[in-house]
C-alpha cells in the first residue's frame, strides 16, 4: 500500500522499474586506471619502448608491476611474495627481472606476460646487474659476494665471486656490495662497488684487476665540509660506482656527498674529488670549508648518479640526484655537461684533473618546490647498452612523495605526460585530486581532438587487444584534476574499444592568472556543447570553450587583472603550445569564498555556488551575469508546502551554501508549459527552483519559482520525465522545441544522506523514503538497457542498493566496498548507464558496472613484447684498450665462463643457431647445390662445427698477428739498412767531390 501511495504522491502513474529484477543488479569489475600504491622504482626498455613501474605494498594495494606501452597499452604483473614491495626492476632481452623487499628474485616473460620463476636468494641481495646480451643476472650480497643467476635455467649458476675487498683490508668487517655494473664496452669486466671501495673484476682472469679506495686526508674538508672532522683522516662509505661510457674512467659517490673520479687504464689514480659545488675536497688546506670558518650546511645524500653519453660516447654528461645543500633555494637534478673527453693517449694527468674540475656547463634541472628527487629513469632513444644512458631524450624523476616528473634531456624542460605517457601514469604526475564524469555524444567526442606542439613519443611499444565496439552509446568522459592545477579530459570507456584515445589538457593556473593556490573544487562539462566550467578554492569560476589559439607558439601580452564581482575576458590566456582545443573564454571572480559547486548546461547557461552563500548564473551568449543572489533569500522564505520543513532557527544558526545544481526543462507544478529551470540544493537541505525566461530585450532573466526544505544536505538532483523516466535535463533539442509548445511532465529525484525524495518542482508534496541506520554518499537515476530505470545509491556500510521508481522499493543489495574505497564513496560518480567510477586509493580509479553478472577484473590481453624488435650489437673495446692488451670477451665466452663447459646452450642460443642454420641453408640453395649429407647435419654437429671454426679463426687471427709482428720487424730492419746505405753513399759522394773523382 505504501508503494502505491508513493507513486501517486510523486505524480508518476507507471512503474518505471517494471523490467528490472534482483538478479540483474550485480557488479562486474570492468577496468582499473592509475597506480594502486606508491611508486617505488622505474625501468625503461628502449628496444621495446615500454616502461615498467613498481609499487610498494600499502593499505591501499599490494606491490605489483605495471608495464606501459603506447596509447592505452597496459599489463599488470603480480608479485610472487605476499605483502612484498618492488625494490628493483631491470629489463633483460625478453625478460623482466624483479627484486622485491622480501629478497625474492622473480623473472617474468614479456611475451607470455607471466611469472617464469621465483627464487629465494640465500642472503640479502643489495645490488643487481644484467645485460641484454647475457642470460645471467649478477647479484651482489650483503656479505660482499657476487652470485650469478641463470635466467634461462631459472636457478643459480655455479659461478661465484668472493668478497674481493678482503684482499685490500682483511680486518674490515663485512663490506656489502652496493652497486654492480658491466663495462660498457667489455662485457668480461665488472665494476663492483663495496661500502669500503670499488673493484674492477675480470671474468677472464677470475680475479680483481684494480681496487679504488677513497680517503680524505687530514686537513682536507671532504664532501660534507665538517670543520670538526678535518683533523682526522676519513674514509667515507661508497654508495655507487659507475663507468665512463668508454670505460677509461670510473666515478664513485660517497655518503658524505663526495664525487670521485678515477683512472682505470694505467695506475688507477684518483683524478678529482669534488661535490656539486666544491672541488679538490680531498686536498689538505683547500675547499670552501676550513677549520674556524664556523657553520657548514648539511647536504643531501647522493641518491643516484648516471654517466650519460651522447651519440658519440666520448661526448658525455653526468646526471646526479641528491648531493645538494639542504639550505639550497633551488632543488632538482644536477647536470654536469662534460663535453668531449680528452684523448687519453695524448692528455696529461693535469689536463684530466682540470677536465673533471671544470665541466663545460653545470646547471640544475628544476623540480617543484618542496619536491626531492630520490631516483630517476633515463629514456634512451634506441640502445639499451651503456647501462641505459646512451643518447637519452628525456628523464623521468621519482620524487620522495611517490610522484613522477618528466623532463627533457639535457635542457630540463618539463614534459607534460598528456598523450605522452599512459593515462594511468598521469594519476601520479602529479597526484590526482578529484574527478568528474560527463556523458558526451560519440560524434562530438571524436571531433574533440586537440592540436598541440609535442616532442617525440616516449612510449611506442606494445599493441592493444581487440575489444567490442559500442558505436551508439555516449562516451564516459572523465575530468581528472591534478595537484599542479592541470585538468585532463579523456574517454574512460565502458570496457569497450576507445576510438578517440587522446586526452585534452587544460591549464587552470594560466587561465586564472596565477600559479599559486590553484586548487580546483568543482568541474562540469557540457556533453553537447563541449563547454567546461571550473571552480577554484580561491573563488574564481572560469569557463572554457573549444576554439583555436590566435597566436600559437608565443605568449600573448599580459591581459588586465581579474575584475572583482564581474566577468573578465581571458581569451588571451591560452597555452602557447596549444593550437586548437579548450581555450579560456570568461572568468568570474565573485570574491565570496571558494566555489562549492558548478554546473555547465548544454543550452548556454552556467551556474556556480560559493561558500559565502552567493549563487551566480551566467549567460554565455554575452557573456553576462544574469543573476547574482544568495541562498539565504530562498531558505528563509521557502514554501509552506515543503517536504519535512526544517525550523528556521536551525537553518539560520549555520552558514549555508549550494552543494548541488542541475538544469532541466519541464513544467512546474500548476503550469501547463515547460521552462528552463535551475534547481539548487544546499548543505542545510533547502532545494530552490529558478526559472530562466527570455526578456523582451533579447536577454534572459531569472525568476525565483519556489523552494522546499528536506531533511539533510542535498547530494544528488536527477530530473526525469514522469511517463518514461528518461532524463529531463536541459538539452539543445528540448530548448529548440520550447517555441513549439513542448510540454515535459517531469519530476525530481533528490537524494540526501538520510533519505530520497520524488516530487514535482517547485513546491509540490511528493514521496520519500528514509534510510535506516545507514548514510547515503552518492546517488543517481540509472537505466538498464530499455527495460526500465532505477534509483542507485552508494552507502557508508560499503553497499550499493537499487530502488524502484516511484515506489522506492529495494530491488537488491550488493557489496561495492569490495571494489571501491568506502571512505571516498562521496567522490564516486554514478553514470546514467549504470557505471560507477570511484577511488580505490589515492591514485587509482575503478570502473564497475552494476548491471553485470559478477565478473571479476579481466586480465589484460594487450601485447607488450615485439619479437621483431632486435637488440643492437653490444659496443666493443676501444683502440686504447686493445693496444694496452685488453682481451675482448664475447657473450658466448661469458656463457662458458659463468655457466661452465657442461652447461647446455640456452633457449635463446638454440633459437639463434636454428635461425643461422636456416639462413645458411637458404644461402646454399640460392648459390650451389648442398653437399652430400649436408642436410643431415644435426644441431649438436652444427654447434661442434661452429666451435671448431671459431677456434680455427682465433688461431688464424693469432698467426696473422704473429706474421704482422714479424713483417713489422723485417720492415724496420730494411728501413735501417736503407738509411745506413744512404749515409754511406752521402759520405762517399762528398769525398769523391772533394778529390775530383
Amino acid at each position: 500500500m505504501t508503494h502505491l501511495l508513493r507513486g501517486k504522491q510523486a505524480g508518476i502513474q507507471h512503474d518505471l522499474s517494471a523490467g528490472i529484477t534482483p538478479e540483474l543488479f550485480a557488479i562486474d569489475d570492468v577496468m582499473r586506471y592509475g597506480i594502486n600504491s606508491q611508486v617505488s622504482c622505474l625501468a625503461y626498455d628502449p628496444v621495446q619502448s615500454i616502461l615498467a613501474v613498481g609499487t610498494k605494498s600499502s593499505q591501499f594495494g599490494t606491490g605489483q608491476i605495471y608495464l606501459f606501452g603506447q596509447s592505452r597499452v597496459q599489463v599488470t604483473l603480480p608479485l610472487s611474495a605476499r605483502g612484498a614491495s618492488v625494490h628493483t626492476l631491470q629489463f633483460c632481452a625478453d625478460k623482466l627481472i624483479c627484486l622485491d623487499t622480501k629478497n625474492d628474485l622473480s623473472v617474468y616473460s614479456l611475451e607470455l606476460k607471466k611469472l617464469l620463476a621465483s627464487h629465494a636468494i640465500p642472503g640479502a641481495v643489495t645490488a643487481i646487474c644484467s645485460d641484454p646480451m647475457l642470460d645471467y643476472a649478477m647479484l651482489g650480497l650483503q656479505t660482499g659476494e657476487v652470485l650469478a643467476y641463470d635466467l634461462d635455467r631459472e636457478n643459480l649458476a655455479p659461478f661465484r665471486i668472493k668478497n674481493t675487498w678482503q684482499e685490500v683490508d682483511p680486518r674490515a668487517r663485512v663490506s656489502a656490495v652496493v652497486s654492480l655494473q658491466f663495462h660498457p664496452r667489455d662485457i668480461g669486466t665488472l665494476l663492483i662497488g663495496y661500502t669500503h671501495g670499488a673493484a674492477i673484476f675480470s671474468f677472464k682472469l677470475n680475479k680483481p684487476l684494480r681496487f679504488f679506495q677513497y680517503e680524505v686526508p687530514r686537513g682536507a674538508p671532504g664532501g660534507d665540509g665538517d670543520p670538526t672532522a678535518t683533523n682526522t683522516a676519513r674514509r667515507p662509505r661508497l654508495t655507487q660506482a659507475v663507468w665512463h661510457p668508454t670505460g677509461t674512467f670510473i666515478m664513485t659517490g660517497h655518503e658524505d656527498s663526495s664525487i670521485v673520479f678515477w683512472d682505470t687504464i694505467k695506475d688507477g689514480r684518483m683524478l678529482m674529488a669534488r661535490t656539486l659545488t666544491d672541488t679538490n675536497i680531498a686536498t689538505p688546506g683547500s675547499g670552501s670549508a676550513r677549520p674556524g670558518q664556523g657553520m657548514f650546511s648539511v647536504k643531501e645524500p647522493l641518491f643516484r648518479m648516471a654517466w650519460c653519453a651522447n651519440q658519440d660516447p666520448e661526448d658525455t654528461a653526468i646526471l646526479i640526484a641528491g648531493g645538494q645543500s639542504t639550505q639550497s633555494p633551488t632543488k632538482g637534478l644536477t647536470l654536469f655537461e662534460m663535453g668531449r673527453t680528452p684523448v687519453y693517449a695524448t692528455t696529461s694527468w693535469e689536463a684530466f684533473t682540470n677536465y673533471f674540475n671544470s665541466p663545460k656547463r653545470q646547471r640544475i634541472l628544476p623540480t617543484p618546490v618542496g619536491a626531492e628527487v630520490i631516483d630517476f629513469c633515463l629514456i634512451p632513444r634506441s640502445t639499451p647498452h651503456f647501462s641505459g644512458a646512451h643518447d637519452p631524450l628525456a628523464v623521468i624523476a621519482l620524487l620522495s612523495s611517490g610522484e613522477l616528473l618528466t623532463l627533457s634531456f639535457p635542457s630540463g624542460m618539463p614534459i607534460s605526460p598528456t598523450n605522452q605517457l599512459h593515462v594511468s601514469l598521469t594519476f601520479v604526475h602529479p597526484y590526482i585530486r578529484r574527478i568528474g564524469v560527463a556523458q558526451v555524444d560519440r560524434e562530438r567526442w571524436l571531433g574533440m581532438t586537440e592540436r598541440r606542439q609535442q616532442g617525440p613519443l616516449l612510449l611506442k611499444g606494445g599493441a592493444e587487444s581487440t575489444r567490442p565496439m559500442r558505436r551508439f552509446e555516449s562516451r564516459n568522459i572523465v575530468q581528472t584534476v591534478h595537484g599542479d592545477g592541470t585538468l585532463r579530459l579523456w574517454d574512460i570507456g565502458h570496457g569497450d574499444e576507445v576510438e578517440n584515445q587522446k586526452a585534452i589538457q587544460v591549464d587552470i593556473g594560466r587561465a586564472v592568472g596565477h600559479f599559486d593556490n590553484v586548487e580546483v573544487t568543482a568541474t562540469s562539462l557540457a556533453g553537447e556543447s563541449g563547454e567546461l566550467a571550473v571552480g577554484l578554492r580561491s573563488g574564481e569560476l572560469v569557463v572554457f570553450r573549444w576554439g583555436t589559439n590566435k597566436h600559437p607558439g608565443r605568449d600573448a601580452t599580459p591581459s588586465r587583472d581579474n575584475q572583482p564581482g564581474a566577468l573578465t575576458s581571458v581569451i588571451d590566456r591560452v597555452e602557447p603550445s596549444l593550437t586548437e582545443g579548450l581555450v579560456p573564454a570568461t572568468l568570474l571572480d565573485a570574491r565570496n569564498g571558494p566555489v562549492k559547486t558548478a554546473k555547465m548546461s548544454d543550452v548556454g547557461f552556467v551556474a556556480a555556488g560559493f561558500e559565502g552563500g552567493k549563487i551566480a548564473i551566467i549567460d554565455m551568449r554575452g557573456p553576462a551575469v544574469i543573476h547574482m543572489g544568495d541562498v539565504q533569500e530562498f531558505s528563509r522564505g521557502h514554501s509552506k508546502g515543503g517536504i519535512r520543513r526544517r525550523p528556521s532557527s536551525a537553518a539560520g544558526s549555520k552558514p549555508e551554501w549550494a552543494t548541488q545544481m542541475e538544469f532541466s526543462i519541464m513544467m512546474l507544478d500548476g503550469e501547463d508549459y515547460s521552462s528552463i529551470l535551475l534547481h539548487v540544493g544546499t548543505n542545510l537541505g533547502h532545494l530552490a527552483t529558478f526559472k530562466i525566461v527570455p526578456d523582451p530585450s533579447g536577454r534572459y532573466t531569472v525568476q525565483f519559482a519556489g523552494s522546499v526544505s528536506l531533511d539533510n544536505k542535498i547530494i544528488s538532483i536527477s530530473p526525469i520525465t514522469a511517463e518514461s523516466g528518461k532524463p529531463a535535463y536541459a538539452s539543445q533539442v528540448a530548448m529548440g522545441n520550447l517555441g513549439s509548445g513542448l510540454r515535459v511532465n517531469g519530476t525530481l529525484v533528490v537524494a540526501t544522506p538520510t533519505s530520497v525524495h520524488i516530487f514535482r518542482p517547485a513546491t509540490a508534496k511528493g514521496a520519500h523514503k528514509s534510510f535506516d541506520n545507514i548514510f547515503c554518499d552518492a546517488a543517481s537515476v540509472v537505466r538498464y538497457q530499455d527495460q526500465g530505470r532505477a534509483f542507485v545509491a552508494l552507502f557508508g556500510d560499503g553497499s550499493a542498493r537499487a530502488y524502484t521508481i516511484p515506489a522506492l522499493r529495494e530491488i537488491n543489495v550488493v557489496r561495492a566496498g569490495d571494489f571501491l574505497d568506502v571512505r571516498r564513496f562521496g567522490e564516486a560518480v554514478i553514470t546514467p548507464t549504470g557505471n560507477i567510477l570511484g577511488f580505490t586509493g589515492p591514485s587509482e580509479l575503478a570502473l564497475i558496472d552494476v548491471w553485470g553478472t559478477g565478473q571479476p577484473l579481466p586480465r589484460s590481453q594487450d601485447a607488450i613484447f615485439n619479437p621483431q624488435a632486435l637488440i643492437p650489437p653490444r659496443p666493443t673495446i676501444s683502440t686504447v684498450q686493445w693496444v694496452t692488451g685488453t682481451q675482448y670477451i664475447t657473450p658466448l665466452d661469458m656463457d662458458i665462463l659463468i655457466g661452465g663447459p657442461d652447461r647446455p646452450p640456452s633457449k635463446r642460443m638454440v633459437a639463434q643457431a636454428r635461425a643461422d642454420e636456416e639462413q645458411r641453408r637458404q644461402a646454399g640453395r640460392s648459390t650451389t647445390a648442398p653437399a652430400a649429407g649436408g642436410n643431415d647435419e644435426g644441431y649438436w654437429a652444427y654447434m661442434q662445427r661452429q666451435l671448431n671454426e671459431r677456434t680455427e679463426k682465433l688461431g688464424i687471427v693469432g698467426d696473422s698477428m704473429d706474421s704482422l709482428s714479424e713483417n713489422s720487424a723485417n720492415w724496420v730492419s730494411d728501413v735501417n739498412k736503407f738509411v745506413n746505405q744512404q749515409k754511406r753513399n752521402a759520405v762517399t759522394g762528398i769525398f769523391k767531390a772533394k778529390f775530383g773523382l
